[in-house]
């Protein structure tokens, strides 16, 4: 199931997503006593974690029952300035009375290889024996990038294919040479919720290729399809979406 919501600018879009994860979040404490969260890196989620972080957004959640991870991490320790951790806990966790138990980072401070293994092990505690998993995240944030890419599964990556690994380390030349650990879809379309926040004219005919051309999925950010009953929603503001015909406000 894929929804499209237009927003009038990124103000609006950032509001409207909060609203959202609140009424999740919520949600599934209420069904399920715990919410899990994937969250993400990039621009758009930095002002939705500020803003989550302000009343009255912050006392509508009970953070001791929200549990939370990242989609994807860039490797290097996590103080550095290139750090989606450090952004997070910037913007976000100092802010709220999460546990500290109840924050699980990827290591990017690790080696690759054994940073994405150590991460698909805590997924697997959570999530149980079954793989795939039937259900794994209650709420997922992605972004994508104007090459189509979403956590950091790139265009071209065997990330961007993976149909067995949960997590997997990549290495990526654009737009910076480097290391990154990512979630693959194995996990992601996993999820309950999937929310694909993209702002910006830059954006504009990346989207229009991603939402309105047919033909097989050829970008990672094409192969997001939730599965189970799980629910894709794509959360554009107006400058993103001027290329799109078909989209429903």
């Amino acid at each position: 199931m894929r929804d499209i919501e237009i927003f009038a600018d990124r103000n609006a879009l950032v509001r409207a997503e909060a609203d959202r994860f609140v009424k999740l979040t919520r949600h599934a404490i209420e069904s399920r006593d715990r919410c899990l969260v994937a969250l993400s890196g990039g621009s758009t989620p930095k002002p939705l974690y500020q803003l989550l972080a302000t009343m009255p957004y912050a006392s509508q959640i009970d953070w001791s029952r929200v549990h939370l991870f990242w989609g994807d991490e860039r490797c290097v320790p996590p103080q550095h300035p290139d750090s989606n951790y450090r952004m997070t806990r910037e913007s976000l966790l100092d802010h709220i009375p999460i546990p500290t138990e109840n924050v699980h980072r990827i290591r990017g401070e690790d080696d690759p290889h054994q940073a994405a293994a150590a991460y698909e092990q805590t997924l697997r505690a959570f999530f149980g024996p079954e793989d795939p998993p039937r259900r794994s995240f209650d709420i997922v944030l992605l972004g994508m990038g104007p090459d189509g890419h979403t956590a950091s599964m790139f265009p071209g990556t065997a990330a961007s294919t993976e149909s067995r690994r949960w997590v997997m380390p990549v290495h990526v030349e654009r737009p910076r040479d480097m290391w990154r650990v990512t979630l693959t879809t194995v996990v992601l379309n996993a999820a309950a919720d999937v929310a694909l926040l993209v702002a910006g004219a830059d954006k504009a005919a990346r989207l229009h290729e991603v939402l309105e051309e047919r033909g097989e999925p050829r970008l990672p950010v094409q192969r997001i399809r939730p599965c189970g009953g799980g629910t894709l929603h794509w959360m554009i503001d107006k400058d993103a979406a001027a290329q799109l015909r078909g989209a429903v406000t």
